[in-house]
């Protein structure tokens, strides 16, 4: 063979094995892996604070007049600015010229004035029942890279933004989220691991009471579980750089809990690990604080994602649209359907021997939402996902553009990026992708609270 055939050859040809074992290091050993380790902790803080301030402090910018009165507050920037000049105590912005910049709190008592002030036949706020809990919205799929996390950190921005006061809860351990929002996690104590080791021992203080009265030996209490009772879900909740966005943040040992879990069940067969959570958030009224609770999952259907999934109230589930994302999404229901309903089997034949009613799982929607579309690759299969999955499926397809990738490289949502470091289009379109997605996400949570008081209201009468 001459050189000039081998140099048309794949490179995967006459790949000489004496020169391959020369490229190698030594073996491998674990201790290995503990300094790749430290260069990826080390790397993922530089990385993570390229969007800080100088000082190491993640501060959410300030909002232009056009981005107020475009995006914000549906009044013309010369009734704005008229407005404001009447009113010296309003909040005035900051700047020279006819562009002010303005902070989110500022907005938000903007929104009040106008609210109060304003036009009839206008929106200045979004609307929240009174008297109803918060919505508790969950971002799942056991596939990675299908946008849970961005999904998720942008829906809580839109709805700040919108002015609503939103508890973000990170439960993947590899904490992006977290990053995101700009949290400081030290162990598995500041994440949501002793929400559900407290859970288990209130129910282990019932079996013992219940043991107690029976003259039986009580099950044993190990210092995790009396610790865990000293925790309360407020103690864990820490603010972030935007003054409606709150957070329970995760870190790498929030993992031990899908080992712990397991254990704990051994232990105690009667316990419903599956609403940890949900009564974590309901034991100290969280859900009567906010508008919102938006949970990140990991991307496994295990004991986390389950407690996110029996919490929640609307189930959003990104994928692509490829076919391998569409396989793995609809096995992903199929599993849905199998964990659930063993669950539900479970428990009401307990029930059904015990005279008491039966329960059920349910959801007020779910929606799986197409990310990182690409409309000129990918229409033809993004119709066949739709028409398979029917009314499950959200209307838009979430664009990938310029906008989204730039902002992802500085550890920030696309709403914390500065238009004035892009092209005016490019930050519109950017923009519009994600308003687009929080506008249907918002109209289901407003349909599912409108008929949540509707159905109060029958009960009443």
């Amino acid at each position: 063979m001459t050189s000039s055939d081998r140099s048309h050859l794949p490179p995967y040809f006459n790949i000489s094995p004496a020169k391959a074992a020369e490229r190698l290091t030594e073996g491998i050993d674990t201790g290995r892996f503990a300094k790749a380790a430290a260069f990826g902790a080390k790397g993922r803080e530089d990385l993570a604070k390229r969007g800080y301030a100088p000082d190491g402090q993640k501060r959410l910018r300030r909002f232009s007049t056009w981005e107020v009165c475009k995006y914000l507050i549906p009044v013309a920037p010369a009734h704005f600015r008229r407005v404001l000049k009447a009113n010296p105590d309003l909040p005035q912005g900051e700047g020279e010229g006819g562009t002010k910049w303005f902070r989110l709190d500022d907005i938000i008592a903007l929104r009040e004035h106008f609210a109060a002030e304003g036009a009839a036949n206008k929106e200045y706020k979004s609307w929240r029942p009174e008297g109803l809990p918060a919505k508790v919205v969950a971002i799942a799929n056991f596939k990675g890279g299908v946008g849970k996390t961005s999904t998720c950190a942008h829906l809580a921005m839109s709805a700040a933004l919108d002015g609503y006061k939103v508890l973000v809860v990170d439960l993947d351990s590899q904490g992006s989220l977290t990053s995101i929002m700009g949290g400081q996690v030290e162990d598995e104590w500041q994440t949501a691991f002793p929400l559900m080791a407290k859970d288990f021992a209130r129910h282990m203080q019932s079996e013992n009471t219940i043991r107690e009265a029976r003259g039986e030996a009580p099950l044993p209490f190990d210092e995790t579980l009396s610790e865990a009772l000293e925790v309360s879900p407020r103690n864990l909740i820490q603010k972030t750089h935007w003054p409606n966005i709150d957070l329970i943040g995760a870190q790498l040992n929030l993992y031990w809990a899908e080992f712990q879990v397991p254990v704990w069940r051994l232990q105690s067969r009667s316990w419903p690990l599956w609403d940890a959570l949900t009564n974590a958030l309901e034991s100290e009224e969280i859900l009567n604080d906010y508008d919102i609770v938006l949970l990140d999952t990991p991307p496994a259907l295990g004991y986390l994602t389950i407690n996110a999934l029996a919490a929640a109230d609307i189930l959003i589930v990104p994928l692509g649209a490829s076919f391998l994302e569409f396989d793995s999404t609809g096995r992903f229901f199929d599993m849905l359907y199998s964990t659930f309903a063993s669950i539900e089997d479970g428990e009401n034949r307990a029930r059904r021997r015990d005279g008491l009613p039966e329960m059920r799982f349910e959801w007020d929607a779910v929606r799986a939402l197409i990310t990182r579309f690409d409309a000129a690759q990918q229409t033809d299969l993004a119709n066949v996902i739709q028409a398979y999955f029917g009314d499950f499926m959200a209307t838009y397809r979430q664009d990938m553009t310029a906008l989204v990738g730039q902002a992802a490289e500085q550890v920030n949502g696309i709403y914390e990026a500065d238009h004035r470091l892009f092209n005016r289009d490019t930050y519109v379109r950017g923009r519009e992708t994600f308003d687009r997605t929080w506008a249907e996400i918002k109209e289901v949570i407003l349909g599912a609270w409108w008929r949540d008081l509707q159905m109060q209201s029958d009960e009443e009468v």
